[in-house]
């Protein structure tokens, strides 16, 4: 079935075109989730959440640009949304009270979505260990053990995660004030 078949097909709620849509499409918004969780029944929620916003928004798909891309935007909507909805202090556990930045920072202005891809920008193992605490909650001792690493290198990682990110959001709020 094309995608333009399948997507009629499911408008008329048949099952059969909205397992296939829902199997076709799985693999890639599943693997995208684990990006940005490694807890495999959280990827499942998330992606479970976003096929049902897909086919309750079905009928809102224009077709302009790939269906792919709309579900993919969707999906990852409803990842924004859980870790929204689960995880709302995350600004404040990059920008706490104890902490004296050097420069100015303001997190006002930016989007969840945009503290996410700032998170991609770290090398991998801060990256891991930052969305080990801050996003999926995990202590020092638990990231210790799942990383093998010690309790220290864990804190290390967090503390070099924050101060990266200050940094970076500091550069974006400059940028924003000098376009706007």
């Amino acid at each position: 079935m094309s995608d333009i078949e399948l997507i009629n097909a499911c408008l008329v709620n048949d099952r059969k075109a909205q397992e296939q849509l829902y199997r076709q499409y799985f693999p890639k918004m599943i693997a995208m989730c684990f990006r940005y969780t490694t807890d495999r029944e959280k990827a499942m929620t998330i992606v479970n959440d976003g096929f049902l916003k897909v086919f309750t928004k079905l009928d809102s798909f224009n077709h302009q640009g790939s269906f792919e891309g709309w579900i993919r935007r969707i999906v990852f909507n409803a990842l924004s949304d859980y870790f929204k909805k689960e995880n709302r202090y995350l600004k404040f556990m990059i920008l706490e009270d104890r902490d004296k930045p050097t420069k100015e920072v303001n997190s006002d202005k930016l989007y969840y979505e945009d503290l996410l891809e700032m998170v991609k920008e770290l090398p991998n193992a801060t990256q891991k260990v930052f969305r080990l605490y801050a996003i999926e909650g995990f202590n020092h001792r638990e990231i210790a053990e799942q990383l093998c690493i010690s309790q220290g290198t864990s804190k290390w990682h967090l503390s070099e995660a924050r101060k990266k990110l200050k940094e970076l959001i500091y550069q974006e709020n400059r940028s924003i004030q000098n376009a706007g």
